[in-house]
């Protein structure tokens, strides 16, 4: 790893780390979409992509029980998941791979449930339906939360910022039609209420902002992630309600 990278993942470390989620999403909306699943096996496989620090990870194995590989690329957001882990008393079902989620190497028709909550636009949602698709056994299910549009009409300041954040970003319709064409029944979904946004990602990172500054008075990398993370809430609370995170249950086919 070079040092301008391990100074940026020190730095996202110390920015995403200590909050509850590395995203918009709640407990609710995590038992909301596993309520939608048909059957699974007594003891299920689950992977977990894009895992965080395991605020989903820690509740989905609340809710089976089953075994569970936590999945992610940043070594402080597996070590907090191993955290959880040992004092949840789930070291026997839960374990966490770093891997790139663009280069997973599991076996196909290996998993009974793919979870991932807002992180598969990483790999484009088509790409990672694909793959998701190809690792999941016959009647196993993909659950994801995927930023969407659901409003026609954006306005060209929300545009231009999911422009540079998010060019390939789609409307749910689109989506839906994107999951069926890569071999999936849709289930169900769900929109993710404003407040997964708030509670446990923005408000808390709102709150660490100031303190941040202080600490990385002397690195214009960082104050530009600040300003970007400002920039992003600022965006959200003007226009949420032309875009948001859409939960998809889906079911391989």
């Amino acid at each position: 790893m070079s040092e301008m990278t391990a100074g940026i993942e020190a730095l996202m470390a110390d920015l995403y780390g200590p909050l509850p989620r590395q995203g918009p999403g709640n407990t609710a909306s995590t038992r909301k979409a596993f309520s939608m699943l048909g059957p699974l096996p007594e003891r299920p496989t689950v992977l977990d992509i894009g895992c965080g620090t395991g605020a989903q990870t820690i509740e989905l194995a609340k809710l089976m029980p089953g075994h569970i590989i936590a999945l992610d690329v940043f070594d402080w957001a597996l070590d907090r998941v191993s955290e959880k882990v040992v004092q949840a008393g789930l070291v026997v079902r839960v374990r966490t791979t770093k891997q790139s989620m663009d280069a997973m190497d599991f076996r196909e028709e290996t998993f009974d449930l793919i979870w991932s909550e807002g992180a598969l636009y990483i790999m484009g949602f088509e790409n990672a339906l694909r793959a998701c698709r190809r690792l999941l056994k016959p009647g196993g299910y993909l659950v994801a939360s995927e930023a969407s549009w659901v409003r026609a009409d954006p306005p060209q300041e929300l545009r231009d910022f999911w422009a540079q954040g998010y060019p390939d970003m789609k409307s749910v319709e689109d989506n839906v039609e994107l999951i069926r064409d890569c071999g999936f029944e849709l289930v169900g979904h769900f929109h993710l209420p404003d407040r997964a946004w708030w509670d446990d990602y923005y408000a808390p990172m709102l709150k660490r902002l100031p303190g941040l500054r202080e600490k990385y008075a002397d690195s214009p990398d960082a104050l530009a992630m600040f300003d970007e993370c400002d920039t992003e809430m600022a965006i959200h609370k003007k226009y949420a309600k032309w875009y948001g995170y859409e939960f998809f249950v889906c079911g391989a086919e």
